[in-house]
């Protein structure tokens, strides 16, 4: 679609701006380790992450939204079976594709072999915006993947992609900055919406603890399927974020990509 790509880095930068300005005037946590060393790390794997889109988009014929443009003109998946109205089938685009990222964070937890990959993004000591974007190229491939299949089998209109992709990453912002928010602000967002102070459970080096809350967007799937805790243990100010095993080396970029070939 037209300018699409433009519109979503453009709401991406001023999101990611936001966050990380409001991190700076209201932060939630003091930092483990130096921001300049742990940023320039994640910046690089999202790079690394946007070239391997890149080289899927050369090895495959369509990625998200062409897939559904293309869904649309064959006249494939449910969508467009039961000829929905436009408003009615963003919006159920939006929750089934809400919901089938939380279902693959849940996977990626149960799995063992994608657990090696996604520890990447749990490795992260400090948990803040940036910690949004620091997925392996591998995850990020297969992610793709799933949602390329899921387009086909739906069959969704193209702008119910666009939407859910813009709402996906501006959230998954939101809730892994370093923000605090009002206690009362915190408790009204996350009865629909996953917070900062919700999501960085998730976070903990605790098992029990980080294999719940695995929402990015809608907060509702945690509390249907009974994966939702509402607090740490600790607290916040006294938890402990990352992996159990580590220590400062996951802000090194060599070591966060080979993570999940090693023996831990």
């Amino acid at each position: 679609m037209e300018n699409e790509t433009l519109i979503r880095l453009g709401v991406f930068l001023g999101l990611f701006a936001l966050f990380a300005v409001i991190e700076a005037l209201a932060p939630r946590r003091i930092r483990t380790q130096p921001r300049q060393t742990r940023w320039l790390t994640n910046w690089a794997i999202v790079i690394l992450d946007t070239l391997t889109l890149r080289l899927m988009a050369v090895a495959l014929p369509l990625l998200a939204v062409g897939a559904a443009i293309d869904a649309q003109a064959q006249g494939w998946g449910l969508m467009n079976a039961l000829d929905l109205p436009l408003w009615g089938a963003v919006i159920l685009t939006v929750l089934i594709f809400d919901f089938a990222i939380w279902a693959q964070h849940l996977i990626t937890h149960k799995i063992p072999l994608l657990w090696r990959i996604h520890r990447v993004h749990h490795a992260d000591r400090d948990i803040d915006v940036t910690t949004a974007i620091r997925f392996h190229p591998v995850e990020i491939a297969l992610s793709m993947i799933l949602k390329i299949g899921l387009v086909y089998l739906l069959g969704p209109p193209a702008l119910g992609i666009i939407l859910f992709e813009i709402i996906l990453n501006g959230t998954a912002m939101f809730n892994h900055a370093n923000i605090r928010l009002p206690l009362w602000l915190d408790a009204v967002l996350r009865r629909l919406l996953v917070t900062p102070d919700m999501h960085r459970v998730h976070h903990s080096v605790h098992r029990h603890e980080h294999d719940s809350n695995y929402g990015f967007a809608l907060s509702i799937w945690d509390r249907l399927f009974g994966t939702y805790i509402a607090q740490p243990e600790g607290g916040h100010d006294r938890m402990t974020i990352g992996l159990e095993w580590q220590d400062d080396r996951p802000s090194r970029l060599g070591w966060a990509l080979w993570l999940p070939f090693m023996r831990k």
